[in-house]
């Protein structure tokens, strides 16, 4: 690769990772659409990562999520770190198999959002050392399979933006 390329390229993801830091930083903002389900939260800032995994590459996605694992932990701290971290790897992973299996962008952000919520609530199980929390699985999925649905619809109307970040028109998900 070039180097203009590679700085571009560069550039492209770290304006995206700041992002994803300001998506999650509204999301806090915003009140959680179930108050009475702790731990429900709408996932902005998977949207960039979404965007990464279709029109960058599974490297740059990865290394969003790893980041946003790392802005968790200095941040928020260690457990809020590692939660973000397992859940984010392994929303990445999931949506991977599902991109390379051919799936549809909404169905790849609801496994993402389902992956997601499964891993932190395995990185908690271990954190706490008692497989309790997996009673809370069933809330989690179904939250999963709605903010998925969501973050989909979102990812949608803001291609347009995303693309004009990573100076491109438009991404095909043949082209990945």
């Amino acid at each position: 690769m070039r180097n203009s390329a590679r700085i571009r390229k560069t550039a492209g993801t770290g304006l995206l990772f700041s992002l994803a830091l300001v998506m999650q930083l509204i999301e806090t903002l915003i009140p959680s659409p179930f108050p009475m389900i702790p731990g429900i939260r709408l996932g902005l800032s998977n949207i960039v990562t979404m965007f990464c995994l279709f029109s960058v590459g599974i490297g740059e996605a990865a290394l969003i999520a790893v980041l946003k694992g790392l802005f968790a932990f200095v941040t928020r701290g260690p457990a809020a770190g590692i939660l973000s971290l397992t859940g984010g790897l392994l929303s990445v992973v999931m949506m991977t198999a599902a991109l390379k299996l051919g799936q549809s962008s909404g169905i790849i952000s609801v496994i993402g959002a389902v992956a997601h919520n499964l891993g932190q609530l395995v990185a908690e199980c271990v954190m706490i050392k008692s497989s309790a929390a997996m009673y809370y699985a069933p809330v989690l999925i179904i939250s999963g399979l709605v903010v998925g649905t969501v973050t989909a619809y979102v990812l949608r109307v803001l291609e347009p933006y995303l693309c004009r970040i990573r100076g491109q028109e438009k991404y095909d998900q043949d082209d990945r």
